[in-house]
């Protein structure tokens, strides 16, 4: 009797923050080894790099990767409060302390959203919507989107943070889930909205054997499926700017190898689509 083979949802993030990044993430869409990408719309290099994104295969889902961390805002009313976005510690702290400045935020994300909208899909939604470094579930900030998705007629799905899996960098992994990763479960689950049941890709970019960390990752890979966010791109002139450059290349070398797929078969284990609702929603 076969196995029946799990599911992964391979997305990479951070799609037009950089020509070479947006390259990488290109050639792996058409090679078929992705199932999603995730849109930085807020930098100088988005709109130029919509037109690779809209040829993308369809198969490969597009979401909105909401940055509050790297750059400049796009919004004139977040613009008057943060000249250049607040790096990721000052950002958790004051989302902790109930500092943000949330209705800027609000109009920031609503920016974010346009611009995706104007370059991915001529007006459409994103398919999923999740945040660079994971600020999509910081207090606050998770009010903003899930206001935003209340007013959506089918809202999209979200990435959730709460459960992610992997060996070792189990702190790293802790602040993620307790910063706000748990707390927006619940509340996805609460409003019937569709995210993936577990979260894997999570480590430091400075370990080098990339493999390794995949085979681990498939290992722990549920039945019910996971999402694994990754970072791909081909070094470019802007990699000097770039702090995880050496991690991206190594990713797509990786990924787009004949070792990928065999990782894939070994594991028994499909790209695809994981968004569902909780098993809390479903009985709600």
């Amino acid at each position: 009797m076969t196995a029946r083979l799990r599911t992964l949802m391979l997305c990479a993030d951070d799609f037009g923050q950089s020509p070479g990044i947006s390259q990488g993430i290109a050639q792996l869409a058409h090679a078929g080894r992705l199932s999603a990408t995730s849109c930085l719309t807020n930098g100088a290099h988005w709109p130029a790099q919509s037109p690779t994104l809209r040829a993308l295969p369809q198969s490969v889902q597009r979401g909105l990767h909401v940055n509050l961390t790297e750059g400049a805002p796009l919004s004139p009313e977040l613009r008057r409060v943060w000249p250049v976005f607040p790096p990721l510690p000052k950002l958790i702290l004051q989302a902790h302390l109930g500092r943000l400045p949330q209705a800027a935020i609000a109009a920031e994300f609503e920016a974010q959203l346009a611009a995706f909208g104007a370059g991915a899909r001529a007006g459409h939604a994103p398919d999923f919507i999740d945040g660079h470094q994971h600020v999509h579930h910081l207090p606050g900030v998770r009010d903003v989107l899930l206001d935003a998705l209340g007013r959506m007629a089918t809202p999209p799905a979200v990435r959730s943070t709460a459960r992610p899996l992997g060996v070792g960098f189990g702190v790293k992994r802790f602040l993620i889930a307790q910063t706000g990763g748990v707390a927006l479960q619940r509340r996805l689950a609460h409003r019937r909205i569709r995210h993936n049941a577990s979260l894997l890709g999570v480590y430091d970019f400075e370990a080098v054997d990339y493999r390794t960390l995949m085979q681990g990752w498939l290992a722990l890979l549920p039945t019910d499926g996971g999402l694994l966010f990754c970072h791909p791109g081909v070094a470019g002139a802007d990699a000097a700017d770039d702090p995880i450059a050496a991690a991206r290349v190594r990713e797509l070398a990786y990924l787009a190898s004949p070792a990928f797929s065999d990782d894939l078969a070994a594991a028994e284990v499909q790209l695809g689509p994981v968004w569902q609702l909780s098993e809390t929603s479903r009985r709600g």
